[in-house]
């Protein structure tokens, strides 16, 4: 089989961000707070053609109720609450209180503030509890927080997602480790999980090669009833 992806060097990245939805004001600003502040942890942040996929796919789906584990600064659940229904609600899980500051300094400029909750502390030990006061199932979620940590919220997000829902993770290509972890303990992590989802009978799983790797699950037909 030949090889379709491409790679992108600094060029052609650019090219890309160049042709997709551009940053405005209150994106650009976070980037650059984040940047300014923290810029040797500007990598946690996602790439801004993943965010502009990431809204889309909110939009798409026409998700009302979403959830995002790992929100650091706020770029993401920005372009994921821009995406949701009108009625649409955000629950952000985080455990930085001075990184999540950045975020709803932002959420109320992007006029957001209202459309976000932020569910600050150990993810862990707050999303259970959380999940079990929505009257409705979780129609899109993000998890982007501590990899050695992503099956647990799978499997706690799977449980409560709609039967057309989404659970978009982030990073399952783990800088191209993943083919070979070595001693990386994170790339070891996420090899395990992406294995883990692609043998799962409950679940269709793509990944797609966007930034450091973006994939998308969803129950397969009858799978939450199987559950």
């Amino acid at each position: 089989m030949s090889v379709k992806t491409l790679g992108l060097d600094d060029a052609l990245h650019r090219y890309v961000v160049a042709h997709s939805r551009p940053d405005d004001a209150v994106l650009a600003s976070v980037a650059a707070e984040t940047r300014r502040r923290w810029p040797e942890r500007v990598g946690l942040a996602i790439a801004p053609e993943q965010g502009a996929f990431m809204e889309l796919l909110a939009r798409l789906t026409g998700a009302s109720v979403a959830v995002e584990i790992g929100t650091f600064t706020g770029y993401s659940s920005i372009c994921l609450a821009r995406g949701l229904a009108e009625d649409g609600h955000l629950h952000c899980f985080d455990a930085s209180a001075e990184w999540t500051a950045v975020a709803r300094e932002h959420w109320e400029r992007a006029g957001l503030d209202q459309r976000i909750t932020l569910h600050l502390g150990d993810a862990h030990e707050q999303l259970p509890a959380a999940l079990a006061t929505l009257d409705a199932p979780v129609d899109l979620a993000f998890i982007d927080a501590d990899k050695p940590g992503y099956p647990a919220y799978y499997e706690q997000l799977l449980a409560h997602l709609a039967p057309d829902g989404v659970i978009a993770v982030d990073n399952t290509l783990s800088g191209g480790r993943v083919v070979d972890p070595g001693d990386s303990d994170d790339a070891r992590a996420i090899a395990a999980f992406n294995q883990q989802v692609v043998e799962d009978p409950r679940v269709e799983v793509v990944l797609l090669p966007v930034a450091d790797g973006l994939s998308l699950i969803s129950p397969v037909s009858g799978a939450r009833d199987q559950r």
